[in-house]
């Protein structure tokens, strides 16, 4: 293994992430050029290719590496296959990491990333099973749209208090009648 190839290539490709990323601040990925980034990342057209296909595969890359991070914050349980619907460290997560956040939901690859485990045992014990697909989708976009709304205020509200919300929303959910 060539470490220091790999240690540049890292670099490289690292530069160039944070060159879109700063970009899709300003503007939507349409109105990106190859040409831009590597301006302003101070590299050669070649070396971009080196690393992309083109703008829609380092996007998609960079959502990659989001959702890995993301995955990361849950190993143990995944390995463990045990839930404790612990959202408190995603919420840290999105706060340290505001920006990828919100270039993530900018570039819509939240419907990409599957959810599955993020509720399921929940949602089984509240709804008995039935429907459950439904009531994923439905805590699945209710999550998403808690996060958007608190990125696009700055995430003012502490790590805490939107897991608050967040679990406020099924604390009642026994009393509710037909």
């Amino acid at each position: 293994m060539n470490t220091p190839n790999n240690k540049r290539r890292k670099e490289t490709r690292d530069k160039i992430s944070k060159v879109f990323i700063n970009l899709l601040q300003t503007k939507e990925i349409s109105e990106i050029s190859v040409t831009d980034i590597c301006k302003l990342a101070k590299i050669n057209r070649s070396t971009f290719y080196v690393n992309y296909l083109d703008i829609y595969d380092l996007a998609e890359q960079i959502g990659k590496d989001l959702e890995q991070d993301v995955l990361s914050l849950y190993k143990e349980e995944r390995e463990t296959n045990h839930n404790s619907n612990d959202f408190l460290k995603l919420f840290k997560h999105i706060k340290d990491n505001q920006i990828f956040y919100k270039t993530y939901f900018k570039l819509n690859m939240e419907k990409n990333f599957i959810i599955r485990e993020y509720d399921y045992h929940l949602s089984k014990k509240l709804y008995d099973d039935k429907y459950l697909d439904y009531h994923m989708e439905f805590f699945k976009a209710g999550l998403n749209a808690i996060i958007k709304k608190w990125l696009d205020n700055g995430c003012k509200e502490s790590p805490e208090e939107i897991e608050s919300i967040l679990k406020s929303e099924y604390q009642n959910k026994n009393n509710i009648k037909n």
